[in-house]
């Protein structure tokens, strides 16, 4: 799938992501005789056979029983009015918001603990293509908020002097010891990479261009050369003084850094133009004790304003986001008050490893090592106030209860923990925040299926924005038009505090205290599906990358559905149950594999004809939830070897409109497209 540098701040909000507003909005300007056609049999086939036109018994059988839309609702209240309704007025309809297939997101309830949603999120922000040797850019940031993230991460690390004069002289303006000194800083940051890559993947590495850069082989000797024989004679300019201050990169790679300041500023810029609800940085500190003075200071600077302010108290339960609107949470290794920097301290017994809690002999080995106390300064572990990161070490240790913890873990540890702690892992996360982010194999920037994380109840599931793959389609599937934060269905949230409101003092002043309400319903609606997908045409469509010549398009369209019926270990943890019928194990396997998908015929050009091809998606499948079902187009273009992607949309299931709809799509970049499907969906959950 494509892999793409982060659009210019001014074209970002056109670009899916998760989150963005406006996404159900999208009209059409023109039809095509292509679609024209089956536009005028739908009309047809209503109208009186006396005047051929709509009266009004047959604008509300239309709308009830063909659209499953209500005369209320406000898309279709404009023609349900209506007494009569001529082909004019039906396109008028048809080219509308109205006729979307992604019906418009819900007004949000806001009043739920954090831990309640799911939140739109990005995994290693600053980069801009691959983990290894692509650039950290500021407009990393910009891009991925004015597409609806609600989570950034940023990689802190020292800055140094040569940083200080690199920000105000190219390389040519440098002396000659100042460039030797930086080419011996580059080489040693090579090396140590290279160090810690696995044999088997240093190998394969060697091998590709990639590789040969990021480990430096037969690149070394010409760069030294090349930049000795072009070095003009000059005199060395006289030292400045000038403050350090910290830099953001991907740590032990060739990854080209950015100034710490520059991403705060960044995101104070784009943090709320297009949502105003809560945003989250999450801090990855790698810094000194006085390079994180200096990040305390920046924030301070930067984001005054929007900061939280400080608590009297620890936080008995989460807060909603409605409470936290136009603010930023800073998520940051937790460094208790009595922690020092260079105290040290005996690792507690309930604190060890499961392994070694199991293990009398790994218990007493591991407590015989003295650990080092916090490496986070007080000042900027205080700026955590309800995102207070702490290290995994099981579902069982102290920190595990406390409201303002998150933990973080790549996906390989979350699956790990399911593995022996389904249902103990699912409680977790009804009540507190967790996070999760890609395996660090990925060098590629590709992402993980967020969905299979979302199931387990995981708010944040960090993803690579800059890589167009499944995994950010279904980010763009669960989150459009939502500003980024989605409330999790019946069974998923914990519990919800209840406020008590009491008369005060003298003067009247009330006060507010909130008190633990019952237990949240632990039920999970599952549902029983069916779903046909008829393509009747399409126009406009994008061509895919690479391509300029409409005559050579072959596309034909791909319909999936995402989902994990009752599907084995959902079950398990929702339901606690054991006992797994044959046939049920089957169906998960299916759904896990992504089997349950149809694809039209071969057609031509870029406003084809489908011919109405019905496509069986689905059939009586169980389990299904429908807030965390999503249905996938893909249009590609059919060729020898790997068919291109040239469009797509993906739309949540409980979203998806019934009846004759438009689905807008978006380019193999995620770009809104002028490219429409005419399609008819019958979806039936029972």
């Amino acid at each position: 799938m494509a892999e793409t540098s982060p659009l210019p701040p001014n074209e970002s909000i056109h670009q899916a992501g998760g989150g963005q507003p406006g996404a159900e909005d999208r009209t059409i300007q023109e039809v095509r005789p292509s679609t024209l056609k089956y536009l005028e049999q739908i009309y047809g086939a209503h109208a009186s056979p006396a005047d051929k036109r709509w009266h009004k018994d047959s604008i509300i059988e239309f709308l009830h029983h063909r659209q499953a839309d209500k005369v209320t609702d406000a898309s279709s209240a404009n023609i349900a009015a209506r007494d009569e309704l001529d082909f004019a007025g039906f396109l008028q309809y048809m080219t509308s918001s109205a006729a979307n297939a992604l019906a418009p997101a819900l007004n949000p309830d806001l009043s739920w603990p954090l831990a309640s949603y799911y939140i739109s999120s990005s995994h290693n922000t600053y980069l801009t293509g691959n983990q290894l040797n692509s650039d950290s850019d500021a407009d990393a940031y910009r891009n991925v908020l004015l597409r609806g993230c609600r989570c950034v991460e940023i990689d802190v690390w020292d800055g140094d002097d040569s940083d200080v004069s690199s920000s105000d002289s190219s390389d040519s303006d440098l002396s000659e010891d100042a460039k030797e000194i930086k080419l011996i800083r580059k080489e040693s940051r090579r090396e140590k990479l290279a160090s810690k890559l696995p044999g088997s993947l240093a190998s394969r590495l060697e091998k590709t261009s990639l590789g040969k850069r990021f480990t430096g082989k037969g690149a070394k000797d010409d760069s030294t050369k090349n930049e000795a024989e072009s070095a003009p004679l000059r005199k060395s300019p006289s030292p400045q003084a000038a403050t350090v201050e910290p830099r953001v990169l991907h740590g032990y790679t060739l990854t080209k850094e950015v100034s710490f300041r520059e991403v705060c500023v960044a995101i104070r810029e784009s943090a709320f133009v297009v949502s105003d609800l809560p945003l989250i940085v999450s801090l990855e500190v790698h810094c000194s004790q006085e390079q994180q003075e200096a990040m305390v200071r920046i924030i301070h600077e930067v984001w005054s304003d929007l900061l939280l302010p400080q608590p009297e108290d620890d936080a008995r339960f989460l807060p909603a986001p409605g409470d936290l609107l136009r603010k930023i949470l800073v998520k940051v290794k937790y460094a208790p008050p009595n922690a020092h920097i260079s105290g040290a301290e005996e690792e507690a017994p309930d604190r060890l490893p499961p392994d070694a809690q199991a293990d009398p002999n790994a218990k007493a080995s591991t407590q015989k090592k003295v650990k080092k106390a916090s490496k986070i300064i007080q000042a900027l572990s205080a700026l955590g106030v309800y995102t207070r990161g702490v290290s995994f070490k099981s579902l069982s240790q102290p920190e595990a209860k406390m409201p303002t913890h998150i933990f973080s873990l790549s996906e390989g540890g979350v699956a790990e923990v399911h593995e022996s702690e389904a249902a103990k892992l699912f409680e977790h996360n009804r009540e507190y925040l967790m996070r999760t982010y890609p395996s660090g194999m990925r060098i590629g920037s590709s992402n993980l299926d967020p969905l299979t994380f979302w199931r387990k109840g995981i708010q944040i599931v960090a993803l690579n924005w800059q890589k167009w793959d499944e995994g950010m389609m279904l980010n763009e599937g669960m989150f459009a038009g939502t500003g980024g934060f989605v409330l999790k269905p019946e069974g998923y949230r914990g519990r919800k505090p209840v406020t008590i409101t009491t008369e005060g003092d003298e003067e009247g002043e009330k006060k507010e205290q909130q008190v633990a309400p019952i237990p949240a319903p632990e039920t999970i609606l599952h549902q029983t599906l069916g779903l046909n997908i008829t393509v009747l045409a399409a126009q406009n469509l994008p061509l895919p990358e690479d391509d300029d010549k409409a005559s050579g398009f072959k596309p034909y369209v791909k319909v999936e559905l995402h989902t994990e019926p009752p599907h084995d270990a959902h079950l398990a943890v929702t339901r606690a149950s054991t006992a797994l019928s044959t046939k049920s194990t089957a169906s998960s396997a299916k759904a896990k594999e992504g089997e349950y998908k149809a694809r039209t015929k071969t057609q031509r050009g870029i406003h084809p004809d489908f011919q109405s091809e019905t496509l069986a998606v689905a059939k009586g499948i169980v389990g299904v939830v429908p807030e965390l079902a999503f249905v996938r187009f893909l249009v590609k273009d059919d060729e020898i070897g790997r068919d291109d992607l040239a469009a797509w949309a993906c739309v949540r299931l409980d979203r998806l409109r019934s009846g004759y709809r438009f689905v807008h799509l978006m380019d193999n970049e995620g770009r809104e497209s002028g490219g429409v499907l005419l399609v008819k969906v019958e979806k039936k959950l029972a």
